[in-house]
């Protein structure tokens, strides 16, 4: 393999090109690159996330190695390197929605095989560490697109609290490209007007129905609660132990939804489902329903697997958490913060 490309989650990144991406960068005030540029610095930091470096102090010291500064220099063209404390004035300045369209660009070039058909995981996360930021009125909220398969942020987006997520997700799937993608989605995010963007961008919806939907739950729940119907229903089952624990979890799903009161209301809608989970563990037995609507023909099968996909982009917030310490990070500026959240993905 060549010396300017590095296997990520089974991903050949083109190094060489990497800069490239980052050239048309936004920022809040005007800045005439003089000794660093900002594209520069988004590429130091960025090839110091992949390194596996925690934050910027790390990538900095990384930076200023003789060995790395040579590679720098070679590969990327970057003459000098900034010091810690203009490396962090060049993060502030970035504004974090251009930097995000231009990872999304980036991250999209680095997709295998575009004419697969992906999971996007859709969720959220609160930044703990800006809870008590001078700078933050509310605890910064990253809404992260997850491609399950790959293992890889597509693109996120930051809002000032959780109560914004619902628009934040709807406006982020707006901006991507998610034809013959399978969105999946927890149910605060279950909306007719998210269900509406999915559709109208040539994707599909799986999305988990609670409370904050209660007559479409309620009239899930009713007919799976009725034996008859229930038994006319595609089946799957599936159990796994784990560390002393049994869990069976059993799935449901049907095409007939003639009945479902405003059906019309959530586009593109050709199936219910509904997940019975089993727990058996020393300190008892326990269980629970989880309903579900979803725009693609699933089979009891597929909704086993496609809905656990849902937690996936948790693993991803908890790689944040325990390996990059994000929830620990003590950067007292919001965009800094953004920015470099956003590297790290």
């Amino acid at each position: 393999m060549k010396n300017d490309t590095k296997i990520k989650y089974g991903i050949i990144i083109n190094m060489k090109t990497l800069i490239d991406y980052f050239e048309e960068l936004e920022t809040t005030r005007e800045y005439d690159g003089y000794f660093c540029s900002v594209a520069d610095a988004i590429t130091i930091v960025i090839l110091g996330s992949i390194c596996g470096l925690k934050n910027v102090s790390q990538i900095h010291q990384w930076a200023t190695n003789e060995k790395i500064k040579k590679f720098l220099k070679e590969k990327f063209q970057i003459e000098k390197v900034p010091c810690y404390y203009w490396l962090l004035c060049l993060l502030k300045i970035v504004k974090p929605d251009s930097l995000n369209k231009c990872f999304v660009r980036w991250v999209e070039s680095q997709i295998p095989d575009k004419s697969k058909e992906y999971t996007v995981a859709v969720d959220g996360k609160t930044i703990r560490s800006t809870t008590k930021m001078s700078s933050c009125k509310n605890p910064l909220h990253i809404i992260s697109a997850y491609i399950s398969e790959l293992g890889m942020t597509l693109a996120q987006k930051s809002v000032s609290d959780k109560s914004n997520e619902i628009p934040a997700v709807q406006e982020l799937l707006n901006e991507l490209n998610i034809k013959d993608c399978l969105i999946v989605a927890d149910a605060l995010n279950c909306q007719k007007e998210t269900a509406k963007i999915v559709i109208e961008g040539k994707g599909d919806y799986l999305l988990c129905v609670k409370d904050n939907q209660p007559n479409l739950k309620k009239n899930i729940e009713d007919y799976v609660k009725d034996e008859e119907l229930l038994k006319s229903m595609n089946k799957s089952s599936t159990t796994e132990k784990n560390r002393g624990r049994i869990e069976k979890r059993t799935a449901y799903i049907t095409n007939d939804i003639k009945w479902l009161d405003n059906r019309k209301d959530w586009k593109g809608l050709v199936s219910i489902g509904a997940i019975y989970t089993e727990f058996k563990s020393k300190k008892g037995d326990t269980s629970e329903w989880h309903y579900y609507i979803t725009s693609r023909d699933l089979t009891a099968e597929e909704l086993l697997f496609n809905a656990r996909k849902e937690w996936s982009v948790e693993t991803m917030h908890w790689l944040l958490d325990v390996n990059f310490d994000e929830d620990s990070c003590r950067v007292e500026d919001k965009n800094i913060q953004q920015n470099a959240k956003e590297t790290q993905r």
